[in-house]
């Protein structure tokens, strides 16, 4: 994989087909000797949202992330001092986690 650079999803799912809820993202993703580094940021400047994300992130803090093609791919989501950032690592627990 090269570089990528762009908007993405952050959706936060209580179960297979519960979605609570998620937002827009911009992501940087680089490729790495062991795999791969994301960082991104919340698009929206909404107190409210970033507070929702927040929330989401203290409740669990794996998401799965959706890019343009509709593709995604499980993701642990590290917040920053900014509450508007953040950085993600592959999620690879179980696909099955109490909530």
């Amino acid at each position: 994989m090269d570089r990528f650079e762009g908007p993405c999803r952050l959706d936060w799912w209580a179960n297979s087909s519960t979605n609570l809820g998620g937002c827009e993202i911009a992501v940087v993703i680089t490729p790495t000797e062991t795999g791969w580094d994301a960082h991104g940021h919340l698009i929206s400047d909404d107190e409210d949202e970033r507070d929702e994300f927040a929330f989401l992130c203290d409740l669990d803090p794996v998401f799965t992330l959706r890019f343009a093609d509709e593709s995604t791919v499980a993701v642990t989501v590290h917040p920053a001092d900014d509450p508007r950032r953040f950085t993600l690592t592959e999620y690879t627990g179980p696909v099955h986690r109490p909530s």
